[in-house]
């Protein structure tokens, strides 16, 4: 009887990751099926994009999920995890629609506007519920699993557009049918949230004791979900006993110190460059002289070197220190964009140049998704003290998707004036930077616990100094971030 128990709450809690990581599903694919549409959507008989215009269509669904990412932490509080999962499986099949059936520009960049409010909102609420449902000796492995669904729904919108480009290439309305497809895993996710039941720990956190003491049964034996339970209630209780940060904190030089890293963390991430491969990656590869649909074809080898440089990533994140995994990520990916960059400008026109591009991408992103990426999300969620971690994550995330959002609107706009050559070399020496910093400002975090870090940071490394804030910090493991590859 106990060996078939064990085998239902696993099954049960493996259709509840199945279903909620449909959220990063859609993230991945509504933030790759741009790559493969643009081409079409540009041409003159359809919406007559210019490169400003390009750049305005990509980057709109990035300055919407920055907004959806500030308040979907919010919401998912106030409303529980499970519903706003629910709410935002509506947003994004609405707005897929509007993207599908969009007559003008203008329509277009609102609709994807509205789709990115869903993206953010999704990339901060679907790993906080996985996190929350997740036994925790295996909480690492199944919120790491919503990053490999963001990068497979990028592989697979990569696969659909090569496909329907094939196909239908010579159809005008081809990029409809690329777009569309996103409201399937849309109605799926909606249909499905009411199949798997609110996250236990939001349950005790509004006083629902017996409702998350039903959830956790149902997921783990009753001497686990009662263990479980009491830990979960010793947690929020005195999570409501603490004072969160503020804004005004900042005058304090290590709080002000921590969230300055927090920022430069996420800046480094986007300034590689990663998502002008990931939005406009069948541009660049045209730009270099494949064809449209030999561009498609080309993309998808990213999307596959994506998937599975994150499960090396993953791997090494246990093996290696967090400093000497970045700077070497961030070494790989500046040498393979000053190669772009030179071979471009010396093999410009040659037949073998798109080849060249290409695996000079694919090195990339080797480099990006099994390295810095999975360093950057792990990082921004160990160097937060409890009482730092909700204006630290707010602040460095939402800087993450705004300088998303400028890489995305310059990218067409600077590849259309300055040519593949340049544009990668401007990358390039962003990186160089990169690196400087990781050098001279970021600490290691691994194996650290968070009273040795946030001592650390009180420190400065002079010794002790005076406490900074009235109350003993909370000691706690440091909390599963949103990892999403903001691709």
């Amino acid at each position: 009887m106990d060996m078939q128990n064990g085998t239902a709450q696993k099954s049960f809690l493996t259709k509840v990751i199945m279903i909620s990581t449909l959220g990063g599903l859609l993230f991945g694919y509504d933030t790759g099926v741009i790559n493969g549409a643009l081409p079409y959507m540009s041409d003159p008989s359809q919406l007559n994009l210019t490169a400003l215009g390009q750049g305005m269509v990509s980057a709109s669904l990035l300055l919407g999920a920055a907004l959806g990412a500030v308040f979907g932490g919010r919401l998912s509080d106030r409303h529980g995890r499970r519903t706003n999962i629910m709410y935002l499986s509506i947003l994004f099949f609405f707005a897929t629609l509007g993207c599908t059936l969009a007559p003008s520009m203008e329509i277009m960049i609102a609709a994807r506007f509205m789709l990115g409010i869903a993206v953010g909102g999704a990339s901060v609420t679907v790993p906080s519920y996985l996190a929350e449902v997740s036994p925790a000796n295996q909480r690492g492995g199944i919120v790491t699993r919503n990053e490999l669904m963001i990068v497979s729904g990028q592989l697979a919108a990569f696969v659909i557009n090569a496909i329907l480009g094939s196909f239908m290439g010579d159809y005008p309305h081809v990029w409809r049918y690329m777009l569309v497809i996103a409201a399937l895993p849309a109605i799926c996710l909606f249909i499905g949230m009411f199949r798997v039941p609110e996250s236990p720990r939001w349950l005790v956190s509004k006083d629902r004791t017996n409702d998350a003491l039903g959830v956790l049964r149902k997921m783990r034996s009753e001497g686990e979900a009662q263990e479980e339970l009491m830990q979960i209630e010793t947690t929020v209780l005195k999570e409501r006993g603490l004072k969160k940060a503020s804004f005004k904190d900042l005058s304090t030089p290590w709080i002000r110190r921590i969230v300055l890293i927090g920022i430069g963390i996420a800046i480094v991430q986007q300034i590689t460059g990663v998502n002008s491969i990931m939005y406009y990656g069948t541009e660049i590869l045209k730009d270099a002289g494949f064809a449209t649909q030999a561009a498609l074809i080309g993309n998808i080898a990213n999307g596959v070197i994506s998937v599975l440089a994150t499960f090396v990533g993953i791997w090494l994140l246990g093996r290696v220190g967090r400093r000497p995994m970045l700077i070497t990520g961030l070494i790989g990916t500046t040498c393979s964009l000053l190669l772009i960059g030179f071979m471009s400008s010396m093999l410009q026109g040659t037949e073998i140049l798109p080849y060249i591009v290409l695996s000079l991408t694919v090195t990339f992103l080797a480099f990006q998704q099994g390295a810095i990426s999975p360093v950057t999300w792990l990082m921004l969620s160990e160097i937060f003290p409890l009482r730092l971690r909700g204006i630290g994550m707010g602040t460095t995330v939402f800087f993450l998707w705004m300088v998303n959002f400028m890489v995305g609107l310059l990218f067409p706009v600077l590849l259309a004036g300055m040519g593949l050559s340049a544009t990668f070399y401007i990358f390039a020496a962003l990186g160089l930077g990169a690196i400087t910093f990781v050098k001279l400002c970021l600490p290691e975090t691994k194996d650290l616990t968070l009273e040795q870090l946030e001592e650390n940071f009180r420190n400065h490394g002079r010794g002790p100094v005076e406490e900074a804030v009235q109350e003993k910090p909370y000691t706690a493991k440091p909390a599963a971030a949103p990892n999403q590859t903001l691709k």
